[in-house]
């Protein structure tokens, strides 16, 4: 069985431990300094008193290497990405219900729900006995949570007259909407923009207008038709979106990173609005 694996394991050391399959991994982040200090302070000597900043960690049950179509099982950099962009808008974000599609097992909500004291919807299709991993581990991360998370299967593939009311409430009550390495392939990625249309439809119908934060990571390969390296999936999402009502704009990625891993220059992130 062909499998692949999310480079970030051989790149940052994140203290897995292993049990079978599965793995739990620990994701290391700064919290964001105080706005506002109380005053600078010195020491006995005269010396300013500079605070240390204070770390966390997310710890997460993940699989290290599975078949295409449970990658959602492991982490992806797409997703650390979205946690920082989170961090640095935590007050922009504090008092908005957020839902994260194509969730995984959860890191992204999981940051959502540090600063948010509101409901962030944690949302996957259930391939993998997902949603139970994305149960246990917002459960072994709830010390860390100021807000509730809750978990829903949203599958893209499933026809909007078939969806839950469940789902379709949790919708129309979320503000933000959020999406990390959810296109892998065309039929996926055909899906996710449906999602995308109906997501903005139902917010301009009842009046709630939806934002939608979608990270990213350009994956090249060279190929003999175009004769060059390309990003084939990042560019069949551009054309197949071409034409729609969106307004669709590439954010600058100079915002603090707070989380391990490396940031690195093939990474996009993208807000998408209905014009």
């Amino acid at each position: 069985m062909f499998t692949v694996t999310s480079e970030i394991y051989s790149e940052t050391n994140y203290q897995t431990t292993r049990d079978g399959t599965r793995a739990v991994s620990k994701f290391r982040f700064v919290y964001p300094p105080e706005e506002k200090l109380a005053g600078i302070t010195t020491d006995s000597d005269g010396d300013l008193e500079v605070p240390r900043p204070r770390r966390g960690v997310i710890e997460l049950e993940h699989s290290e290497a599975t078949e295409l179509r449970l990658v959602g099982l492991q982490v992806w950099r797409g997703a650390l990405l979205l946690a920082d962009y989170l961090f640095a808008k935590r007050q922009e974000f504090a008092r908005q219900t957020i839902m994260e599609l194509g969730a995984g097992v959860g890191l992204t909500s999981i940051a959502a729900g540090i600063y948010n004291s509101g409901k962030v919807y944690c949302t996957d299709v259930d391939l993998g006995c997902i949603l139970k991993l994305i149960r246990g581990n917002v459960e072994r991360n709830s010390q860390l949570l100021t807000g509730q998370v809750s978990v829903l299967e949203f599958n893209f593939l499933t026809p909007r007259g078939e969806q839950s009311k469940e789902l379709l409430k949790a919708i129309d009550d979320s503000d933000i909407i959020l999406a990390a390495d959810v296109i892998y392939c065309d039929t996926l990625t055909d899906a996710f923009i449906g999602v995308v249309d109906q997501v903005l439809d139902r917010g301009h119908q009842i009046g709630r207008s939806k934002t939608i934060y979608m990270a990213l990571e350009k994956r090249y390969v060279f190929t003999l038709e175009d004769c060059d390296s390309v990003a084939p999936m990042y560019e069949y999402f551009l054309r197949q979106t071409a034409n729609k009502p969106w307004k669709l704009e590439h954010l600058p990625l100079d915002f603090p990173q707070y989380f391990e891993y490396d940031r690195c220059k093939q990474l996009i992130l993208m807000k998408i609005t209905r014009r």
